[in-house]
């Protein structure tokens, strides 16, 4: 891609670097209350990168209570929407303007190929900022049809304090999808990232203040899930929180909300999404291409990944010989270097969880690693549906591949899971396709192609893969902020009497 630079030229931004390493709280970086630090390391060479402040409740608190005088001060939450979005707009141009540092700082925190986080992850968090800062001033509100003697007024207000936890597979992207419509509506907003990934949210903060954020409007608290998630989820002067990440941890944020002050809560958990190729679909090549993207990008590290692919017996073979031959293009190695689609998983953690997966019959490709964390796609024929393989979410460069004789049985199978985020479907017939589409309980469904929308489309899923909202899209704004009915009353006469 030509707006790539070279290995040695990412290389030597990573070597010049300098990293922020303390909590971002009311405007300024500060070390954790505690003193204590936690290693923050590159999963690509298992190198110690910095020591980031680990807090803990005392600095959750320290954070809320500038969260909180900030948004009663109102400079941010009742700025005027245009005021707003010029400092939202001022954002995002200075992310693209420090594009290469943050695609760098990312690709080393993360494991991620430098190549997805400079041409994918970064311009996508801008055009997210700039999504919802366009939006600000096009929003209206609402009246009722209250009649001649009254005047009913349905306005949105900004919720108030939100927090924001993070996942560690997108983390600037993430931190995008929920910051951009958060700030947007005039909240204040915590960020916790994701322990493994801090660095770039640390960033970005600092970016924002530069944009002219007021002071505590944005804050941004490292640390470990029940230092720093669990005191977010259980505090009372928290009045929402939105939760990107796993279903098991997704559950603790309903139960810390209803352990305190019934905060609201927007999950948007796991998958096990299947991509469904029937056998009128046309352009096999094509749909190999979007077959090995889908599984492999960000090396499966995805909540959308086509991690099952159902495909109809009589094509299956044609099929998979023409994603093998795609697949020989994706190669493994320095995320730095930006020939490689894929770089490491994110930890020595996951890379075992991962790697547990691998001791399978019928492995077409890959099932091997190299170290530090490096896992090769793999490719499984003859799966199961019901096996662990094809539940579980396995967060890897792992695709299981399940034959199918019919339509009903392919949709049957899509929906065996208790996963409903997204799917694919490839068939050349656009009543099957609409069929489909219809009959599979996901929050995204692409035809043809694969794929979550874009910025305008609401993302989110189906049963244990979401709840309480969506992110992107106007959507998104609907749950930063609450509804209020003002009612004036424009009657001259007195209320009527009640008749016993």
């Amino acid at each position: 891609m030509s707006n790539l630079l070279t290995h040695e030229e990412y290389s030597a931004i990573a070597n010049s670097l300098s990293f922020p390493t303390n909590a971002f709280i009311n405007g300024q970086f500060q070390s954790s209350k505690s003193g204590k630090t936690f290693e923050t390391i590159n999963p690509a060479t298992g190198n110690v990168i910095a020591k980031v402040a680990a807090c803990n409740a005392d600095d959750v608190d320290h954070a809320v209570i500038k969260a909180r005088e900030a948004f009663d001060q109102g400079h941010w939450s009742k700025l005027h929407p245009s005021e707003r979005k010029k400092v939202l707009i001022k954002f995002s141009k200075l992310i693209q303007r420090n594009l290469n540092e943050l695609a760098v700082m990312e690709s080393v925190d993360s494991g991620k190929p430098v190549r997805d986080c400079a041409t994918i992850d970064l311009p996508e968090t801008i055009e997210c900022l700039l999504w919802h800062a366009e939006a600000i001033d096009k929003v209206y509100d609402q009246t009722a049809p209250a009649g001649e003697d009254a005047l009913s007024v349905i306005v949105r207000e900004p919720v108030g304090v939100v927090g924001c936890v993070l996942p560690w597979n997108f983390p600037l992207l993430m931190m995008a999808w929920k910051i951009a419509p958060a700030l947007a509506t005039g909240n204040s907003v915590i960020v916790k990232p994701a322990e493994q990934t801090s660095l770039t949210a640390l960033r970005l903060a600092e970016l924002a203040i530069d944009a002219g954020l007021p002071r505590g409007v944005l804050n941004v608290i490292p640390g470990m899930g029940p230092d720093v998630g669990e005191p977010i989820g259980l505090h009372a002067d928290i009045d929402m929180v939105s939760f990107t990440g796993s279903t098991e941890t997704g559950r603790r944020f309903l139960r810390y909300s209803a352990d305190s002050n019934l905060k609201k809560i927007v999950l948007e958990c796991g998958g096990k999404n299947p991509a469904i190729v029937l056998d009128d679909a046309e352009d096999l090549d094509l749909v190999a291409e979007h077959i090995v993207n889908a599984s492999f990008w960000n090396m499966g590290e995805n909540c959308s990944a086509n991690s099952r692919l159902i495909v109809q017996e009589n094509i299956k073979e044609a099929l998979l010989e023409k994603i093998l031959a795609h697949l020989r293009d994706w190669k493994t190695g320095d995320p730095l270097d930006p020939s490689n689609y894929l770089g490491s998983l994110v930890d020595d953690e996951h890379f075992k969880k991962v790697c547990s997966y691998l001791k399978q019959d019928n492995i077409l490709v890959g099932g091997t690693t190299e170290k530090p964390n490096y896992v090769l796609p793999t490719i499984v024929d003859q799966v199961d549906p019901d096996s662990k393989i094809a539940q579980e979410e396995i967060f890897g460069p792992i695709l299981s591949v399940i034959t199918v004789k019919s339509f009903d049985e392919a949709i049957a199978v899509a929906n065996n899971t208790e996963y409903g985020l997204a799917a694919s479907v490839f068939t050349s017939n656009g009543k099957k396709a609409i069929r489909a589409a219809r009959a599979i309980k996901a929050g995204t469904v692409t035809v043809n192609c694969y794929g979550e929308g874009d910025m305008s489309t609401p993302f989110g899923g189906y049963k244990h893969s979401g709840f309480g909202g969506r992110d992107n899209s106007i959507h998104a704004h609907d749950q930063y902020t609450e509804l209020k009915t003002i009612w004036i009353d424009l009657s001259d006469r007195a209320p009527e009497e009640s008749v016993d």
